[in-house]
């Protein structure tokens, strides 16, 4: 049987939740699609939701997939309920589209109830980027995706070392690099000014600052969130801000944005992807605590600050800087220190060759051979 024969027999299934995920799945999608596989997306969480932009209209953008959408949580619902109407919902689908291989993304809640369906009835699954440290439930969420995986698609060397501690045998766990570096490693294919206009933004001399909630810390967020602005108002520099995502405590940082004077902050629900890769490379830094603070900004070179604990151990490059959000004076010694520095890439999760070794993995007979049922391994990784 010949391998574009066996690409054509064999489905993938994406599970996107977010607007960042999607970012990274997109291209191993892509290259999928490219190497015959029939590839379909069920598409959830905050893409489906107006007041975080909408972002299933993105994916819809493409014109290359399948898609197949889900409305799983209502406004304000907790993290345990919006679990379980994924399960229903993707169970059912799993069952009528029986896909040979289904891709989950990272830490977030989506993708542990269709890590969870895919194990229950032993359908193969791929999970990206587990092994990573973030300090939060989230970092939970993501060790449970690794047990409940068949496979371990991993941004880097120390990951795969996580990953073996966690039991995994070692042929089940691959080094892919983080798949978002694949577009950020080549032109955006927009300038600049057209991003500009397109999001009407005043200023090309600007910052970015994105800043989700912890979980853990919900109590204090709005707190926290109030710390910052309170920082980068005075600092009288222009910020583009990207509105958190919906986890529990959001609403108060929210309230704080919304407090934000129009003449220096251009507040957006969300971007394309290709526009915010045009938008960071050129941006006089990072502020937050996003995970492109130390992955997608330090392979750019721009000055990073990370805040507070969503990212606490996880990047190590020159660029970044870490504090905490009550730690003004490190937040203004940052913004008057890095503005418009640069420095050298950072490939410590890549160099924007994930989406080709996908292609390799797929089209490899041994990586369809691999056995669905798990054992403990006790491989120890050195290093």
């Amino acid at each position: 049987m010949s391998a574009e024969k066996r690409s054509n027999q064999r489905s993938i299934l994406f599970v996107t939740g977010t607007r960042a995920d999607y970012g990274k799945l997109e291209p191993l999608a892509l290259e999928a699609s490219e190497a015959g596989f029939p590839v379909t997306f069920f598409v959830t969480g905050m893409h489906m939701m107006r007041k975080y932009g909408l972002t299933k209209t993105e994916i819809h953008r493409s014109d290359r997939f399948n898609i197949v959408e889900y409305i799983n949580q209502r406004e304000g619902d907790p993290q345990d309920v919006i679990a379980a109407k994924t399960i229903v919902g993707f169970s059912d689908f799993l069952r009528e589209m029986k896909p040979d291989l289904v891709i989950i993304h990272g830490d977030r809640v989506e993708a542990l109830a269709c890590a969870l369906v895919c194990a229950m009835n032993y359908v193969r699954c791929a999970h990206i980027e587990g092994g990573e440290v973030s300090g939060t439930i989230d970092e939970m969420f993501r060790h449970c995706n690794t047990k409940l995986s068949t496979t371990h698609l991993v941004s880097s060397k120390t990951a795969y070392d996580r990953v073996l501690r966690l039991g995994e045998p070692a042929d089940s766990i691959e080094v892919l690099g983080s798949p978002e570096l694949d577009i950020h490693a080549k032109p955006s294919g927009v300038e600049l000014k057209e991003v500009l206009d397109w999001y009407e933004i005043e200023s090309d001399d600007y910052g970015i600052c994105i800043f989700h909630p912890v979980t853990s810390e919900q109590d204090s967020m709005g707190r926290q969130a109030q710390s910052l602005f309170s920082v980068l108002k005075s600092s009288g520099k222009y910020f583009i801000v990207i509105m958190p995502n919906n986890d529990p405590g959001s609403d108060d940082i929210l309230n704080e944005i919304n407090k934000l004077p129009e003449d220096r902050f251009r507040v957006l629900p969300s971007m394309r992807f290709h526009y915010f890769s045009e938008l960071l490379r050129n941006a006089k830094v990072l502020v937050g605590n996003s995970s492109a603070g130390v992955r997608e900004a330090p392979y750019l070179g721009v000055p990073s600050l990370t805040l507070g604990t969503r990212q606490t151990n996880r990047g190590t490059a020159g660029s970044i800087t870490s504090a905490g959000c009550f730690e003004r004076g490190t937040i203004k010694s940052f913004l008057d220190r890095e503005w418009g520095n640069r420095y050298t890439r950072d490939d410590a999760f890549g160099q924007g060759h994930a989406s080709e070794k996908f292609r390799q993995l797929l089209q490899s007979e041994a990586f369809w051979d691999r056995p669905l049922q798990k054992y403990f391994s006790d491989e120890v990784a050195y290093g």
